[in-house]
This record gives structure tokens, C-alpha cells and sequence, in this order.
């Protein structure tokens, strides 16, 4: 069974990256330590203008002072901007040193082509979230609209979309019409959502633009939007992004031994199969045996294009039973689990052979002497299903051999004939190997 997972530990931020657990198997423990937080107060910003009338763009510059009763000897302050139109800005941070009463001003500029009104605050996220009142300001550019009159627009707005698979992004491109120059307040909307905004002069029209750049596929729509003077709106252009996973993809699979059937204790190998579609680095895995993790175990893949590396997982049964395994990629997905089984039997009993006793004779009978012919015969005993070698001789020379085979235990007779002159006894032995013999004496049967 196979499961596939789009990791490598640290293979574009999945491959080779080190995981901060060790082992699920192991345990650690830690004594949590209460620690005083530091008090936080933030001033409501100040704008600077804060009711600005004149030629724009102009630069608007909001302060706000933070308050800090810091407990250690170095605090790390962590904040952003808060705006009227629903924005914010990125997370910054600053670090205090020493401990008591520190004040820090922070400020933020921001450029406005246009009529606007509005407010900012500041959110502290560290040590201690707090966030400031609201500090109002008003932006009026130039005097054209003092008299109460609104200047008429004609918008006639297109936009359009397309999208650049090698970048993963769209570039929506739109056009602002006006009946006079003045400035046009827009926005770009993206599947229901602001995700831009700005202001342009427009003399008789102004192209405006903006870049999507997703890390995933994307689909959807996007309308540009007059705010003001007037306010309307484009019509809806559909966009589909496709980005290219360039990321290794990361695989698993094992399979369980044969089923087994004999005598324990016994040892029975899972084998895992652990493959990257490309790449360099280590693979973080561990087997979960019967539901248990065990420790996390790396390896390494150091070729180009697909690679795939064997891994195995011993079991040791000493009775019948089942075993269950699974492998867990660091970061990914787990295959399915397989059974291995072992079902242990008794040893067979020790099969024992021997020559039946009494049971060997041999016989020398004269012909037209000096010619004879000499017999034997003997049988040999078998407890069970064996395979035996047996041997005969006479006066110490084989003069037959042969396998003698038991399906069962039972008693097997084996004989001999050889052509003597007759005026000689001597002594014949019926031999298994390995197994004891037993010997008989012949007598002559011609004169010498």
C-alpha cells in the first residue's frame, strides 16, 4: 500500500529540514515557569498634517508612543498600522533594553494624490496586545470642488486579464475614461475582495494595473471600481491561474512477508519503499508498529530525477500471531497498514533408524564346487518419514549400497547375492550410515 506526500524534510522548505521532535516513542518532560508579562500602553497616533488643504500629492506622517514596563533585559515590541479603509501593515518589530519605563515613538508616511479622509491606529501584537485610539486626519487636494459642485465623470471602464503560467500570476490590466482631468479614487476587487487600491489623474483616460501573484492555482474574477468622484464599475473578467509545483513530491509504500508456517522462534521482515520524484537531501520516516511510532529515522537521496530507497522493519516471533505495520513520512501522510502473519508448529520428533536385531543372516550354498553362491539378508527399522543409506559387505569389501526410503515408520528388509568359490567362511555386515550396523559369519561350503 502506497501513500504519496508532498515531502521531503528540506526539498523546497520539505527537504532536508530537521524536525524539533525526536522520536514519539520518547517522552520529555518540562516544569512550565510563570513568567510576569510586561504592562503595554499605546498613545492614539497623531497625524502631521492632520487637515491638510493644498496641491496634492502630499505626504501625510502618523506617530503614536509606546509604553513599555519591561520585566527582562531585553523586550521585543511587535506592532502595525490599523487604517481607515480596512489595510494594515506589516508586522515590525523593535527591541527595548533594560528593564523599567521605556517609551518608543514609532511613525508611519503615507502619500495621497487625492481627497480623503480617514484615521490610523496602532496595534502592539508584543509583549501584550493592545491597540491605540483612532487619529483622524483629512486630505483636500486643490480647490476645483470647494464650490459644492461634483465634477462629472464619464467612466467607460474595461479590464481584462490573462495569466503567465511560467510566473504563476495575472496581470489585470483596466482603463479610467473622465469628461475632465481631475483624480479618480479606484480599486481592484478579486473574487469579492479589495485587494488594491489607489489614486490616478485622469486627463481623458489613464490605464491602471494589477499583478496577481498567488502561490497556488487560482481561478475567479476581477472588477475595477470607481470610488470617487462617482462611483461605478467595470464588468467582470474571469482569470485562471496555473502554478507549477517545482516541490519534490515524496512517496511511501510497504508490504508484509509472506505468511509463515513452521517452528519459532522465527524473525519476518516488512519491507518499505520510500521514493522522491526529484531532488537532493533526507527523508524523514518512522514505522508505526501495531499503532505504535517508533523513533524518526532519515534517508538520504543524492541522485537526480526519480530515486527510491528500501527500508525494512524486523519482526521476531516466538509464538503464532499477527504483526502490523505502516510508515509515517516527517511532515506528510501515512500508508496504509499491513499484516504479516506466523503460525508456529512443534518441531517434528527425531526420526531413529537401527538395523533390527537377529534380523541379519547370510548364507554361502555350494554349487559344482569349487563355485558357490552367497546370500544375506537383514531388515532395517524407521520411526518415521526418512531417507537412509545402507551398505553391505563382505569381509570388509561393499558388495552392495543403496538409499532406502520410509514415507512412514515400518520396517524395510534389503539383501544381497554374490558369486563366492565356495571354500572359504567369512563375516557379513549390514551397515546404515551414520546409524549402527550388526555383522553375521558364513561357513565354506567346498573343499579347499
Amino acid at each position: 500500500m502506497s501513500a504519496g506526500t508532498a515531502m521531503l524534510a528540506t526539498m523546497a522548505t520539505a527537504l532536508l529540514a530537521s524536525p524539533a521532535a525526536a522520536a514519539s516513542a520518547s517522552t520529555q518532560t518540562a516544569s512550565a515557569v510563570a513568567k510576569a508579562r510586561p504592562a503595554v500602553s499605546v498613545g492614539t497616533p497623531k497625524a502631521s498634517p492632520s487637515n491638510y488643504k493644498g496641491d496634492c500629492p502630499v505626504k501625510v506622517t502618523f506617530s503614536s508612543t509606546v509604553k513599555v514596563k519591561a520585566v527582562a533585559s531585553k523586550t521585543t515590541v511587535a506592532y502595525r498600522w490599523l487604517r481607515g479603509d480596512g489595510s494594515k501593515s506589516k508586522v515590525k518589530t523593535l527591541v527595548l533594553k533594560g528593564k523599567g519605563v521605556k517609551k518608543v515613538t514609532v511613525k508611519e508616511s503615507s502619500t495621497f494624490k487625492g481627497d480623503v479622509k480617514g484615521w490610523q491606529a496602532l496595534q502592539v501584537l508584543a509583549p501584550r496586545t493592545a491597540t491605540s485610539g483612532k487619529g483622524n486626519f483629512r486630505v483636500s487636494c486643490g480647490g476645483g470642488n470647494d464650490n459644492g459642485g461634483k465634477e462629472v465623470i464619464q467612466v467607460g471602464v474595461g479590464a481584462r486579464a490573462w495569466v503567465d503560467e511560467g510566473n504563476c500570476q495575472a496581470t489585470l490590466v483596466g482603463r479610467i475614461t473622465a469628461s475632465s482631468p481631475t483624480w479618480v479614487r479606484y480599486r481592484w476587487v478579486v473574487n469579492g475582495d479589495v485587494v488594491d487600491r489607489d489614486v490616478v489623474r485622469v486627463s481623458s483616460s489613464a490605464k491602471v494595473f494589477h499583478v496577481i501573484r498567488p502561490r497556488h492555482n487560482l481561478s475567479g474574477w476581477a472588477a475595477l471600481e470607481i470610488v470617487d468622484p462617482v462611483q461605478n464599475s467595470s464588468n467582470r473578467v474571469g482569470f485562471r491561474i496555473w502554478c507549477k509545483d517545482e516541490s519534490p513530491k515524496v512517496t511511501a509504500s510497504v508490504s508484509a512477508p509472506d505468511s509463515y508456517t513452521g517452528t519459532c522462534p522465527v524473525t519476518r521482515a516488512f519491507t518499505g519503499t520510500i521514493a522522491v520524484s526529484h531532488g537532493q537531501g533526507s527523508v524523514k520516516y518512522r514505522w508505526i508498529r501495531d499503532g505504535v511510532a517508533g523513533a524518526w529515522q532519515d534517508v538520504y537521496f543524492g541522485g537526480r530525477g526519480y530515486q527510491s530507497r528500501t527500508v525494512t522493519d524486523s519482526w521476531s516471533a516466538s509464538a503464532s500471531g499477527t504483526a502490523r505495520r505502516a510508515i509515517e513520512l516527517y511532515r506528510g501522510s501515512t500508508t496504509g497498514t499491513v499484516t504479516g502473519k506466523v503460525t508456529c508448529e512443534a518441531p517434528a520428533p527425531e526420526v531413529k533408524v537401527w538395523v533390527v536385531g537377529e534380523s541379519v543372516s547370510a548364507t554361502q550354498t555350494a554349487g559344482t564346487c569349487p563355485a558357490a553362491t552367497l546370500s544375506g539378508t537383514g531388515q532395517i527399522y524407521a520411526s518415521g518419514a526418512t531417507k537412509v543409506n545402507y551398505r553391505w559387505t563382505v569381509d570388509g569389501v561393499t558388495v552392495d549400497s543403496g538409499p532406502l526410503v520410509f514415507t512412514e515408520a515400518g520396517t524395510k528388509t534389503v539383501t544381497f547375492t554374490k558369486a563366492t568359490n565356495g571354500t572359504h567362511g567369512g563375516s557379513a555386515k549390514l551397515a546404515i550410515d551414520g546409524a549402527g550396523a550388526q555383522s553375521v559369519n558364513f561357513n565354506a561350503v567346498c573343499a579347499a
